[in-house]
């Protein structure tokens, strides 16, 4: 049996949440895609964990596999699994050995290739982890791979072919000294990040590390054997639907794939294997999203929320949403573009996904509002449209035609989680039905809060 996990919207849907809440079946949790620039918040017993690599999963004990189609930093990997360990902790993390490495100069690279666009209408928000610029080299056949920190020769030999060119881009194609960011990249040294010999004993360490601890793996094999094995494995995805690299608003996406398909090509099992289990889709009961990029139902204007007068009346209901659901980025801190549900976003990622059951979370965050909205559909051009089109230019000219909701209470949320789903407002099981009832997907489970017990189970998937 396997689950997967993926948002269904912009990320930041509460993924780390469901996969806690649903891993005490499963035996091993896979990430399939993404780098440390996903942000996962699991609270247990009133303690919060934040990670933004090492899989969910491993606040529940569980073993965690980061699959061939992550992005991988030791050094934030380390630093994580060492964080929990001082918590009292003992996580249990592989790494694919064909899952690519990210590097300083990435992280570098990332943050100027930003500053340059930062005056164009294509610059797309990224948190300057490094992520793109990793893939890019993966496809570009110019990668390094964790199985190559693990072999000094192996690695030597790879950066002293990159890096060479990793200079020039930046000195010849930027036209930036190294000299003059310097200070820009937190946690880099810059220099350092264009020494072939510094690089060498840097991630050399960090490959005797991943071998004295037997955290590398072939992914696909450990899975398989796992599941042969009569155990349960979980995928658990990073970031969202709308900014997965095919299925999004390109070019405001992410580098790799969110979508359920993914799962079998970043972790090495077959589509056959992940298309017979469950695919969960996780919907927070609004829109947000960090960085650039179309929101057609966006409350506001963020600038106003967070640094003007708000006076507005949509202003003022971002700034209760955002207040109320935490909405800044695990990982930035940045606050987050605030907006109704979006429903032509929704059939997309029901459509992409294949999704079997929903999660719905955050609908406390709703309550105490007069009214609820939603797009139901888009206008553009005089179309009504019921699904995102498919280039970028058509969507940011889309219209949302809205539709109102009677707002629900606020109550007592952790009495509501006990009873269980009887217990929902009237109101609020209106609003769920209907984005059930729209994507013809039964909800799995409800989010009324940010605890594992803060949750209304429905039904089990890996029952």
């Amino acid at each position: 049996m396997t689950v997967t996990i993926v948002g269904s919207q912009l990320g930041d849907e509460g993924k780390g949440g469901v996969v806690d809440l649903y891993g005490d079946a499963a035996d091993v949790i896979a990430r399939y895609q993404g780098g440390d620039n996903a942000g996962h918040t699991v609270v247990e017993d009133g303690t919060e964990y934040k990670l933004s690599l090492v899989p969910s999963g491993a606040v529940r004990g569980k073993v965690g596999i980061l699959g061939n189609g992550c992005v991988v930093n030791p050094k934030t990997l380390f630093e994580e699994i060492d964080t929990l360990r001082e918590k009292g902790l003992d996580p249990d993390v592989r790494v694919a050995r064909r899952a690519h490495v990210i590097l300083p100069y990435h992280r570098v690279l990332d943050n100027i290739e930003e500053d340059v666009k930062s005056d164009t209408d294509i610059k797309v928000g990224t948190t300057g982890r490094g992520i793109g610029p990793t893939y890019e080299d993966k496809a570009g056949r110019r990668g390094i791979r964790v199985g190559d920190l693990l072999d000094p020769e192996v690695l030597r030999k790879r950066l002293e072919y990159v890096v060479p060119q990793k200079r020039a881009l930046i000195e010849d194609v930027y036209n930036v000294s190294l000299a003059d960011v310097d200070d820009v990249i937190e946690g880099v040294n810059v220099q350092d990040a264009f020494d072939v010999s510094a690089l060498f004993e840097q991630y050399r360490r960090f490959g005797e590390r991943l071998d004295e601890e037997e955290m590398t793996v072939a992914a696909g094999k450990f899975l398989a054997e796992t599941i042969d094995e009569g155990g349960e494995v979980m995928f658990e995805g990073a970031q969202g639907t709308s900014i997965d690299i095919d299925h999004g608003n390109y070019p405001y996406v992410t580098s790799s794939n969110p979508t359920a398909g993914a799962a079998a090509v970043g972790t090495g099992l077959g589509p056959t294997t992940v298309g017979q289990g469950e695919v969960i889709g996780i919907v927070k009961g609004y829109l947000s999203r960090v960085g650039s990029g179309p929101l057609p139902t966006e409350l506001g204007d963020i600038d106003d929320q967070t640094g003007g007068t708000g006076e507005g009346k949509e202003d003022e209901i971002a700034s209760y949403i955002r207040d109320e659901g935490g909405e800044y980025g695990t990982v930035t801190g940045r606050p987050r573009r605030v907006g109704w549900l979006d429903m032509p976003m929704l059939r997309h990622a029901a459509r992409a996904n294949g999704f079997t059951g929903l999660a719905i979370n955050h609908i406390d965050v709703l309550s105490g509002l007069d009214e609820v909205k939603v797009g139901h559909t888009y206008s553009l051009d005089g179309e009504e449209l019921e699904t995102v089109p498919a280039t970028t230019e058509r969507w940011e000219r889309c219209e949302p035609t809205l539709k109102t909701f009677e707002g629900w209470e606020d109550v007592d949320w952790d009495v509501v989680a006990e009873e269980g789903y009887d217990a929902v407002p009237d109101a609020a099981k209106e609003y769920l039905d209907y984005i059930s009832d729209e994507l013809d997907t039964p909800v799995y489970a409800i989010g009324v809060g940010p605890g594992r017990e803060e949750t209304v189970v429905r039904q089990n998937p890996f029952e």
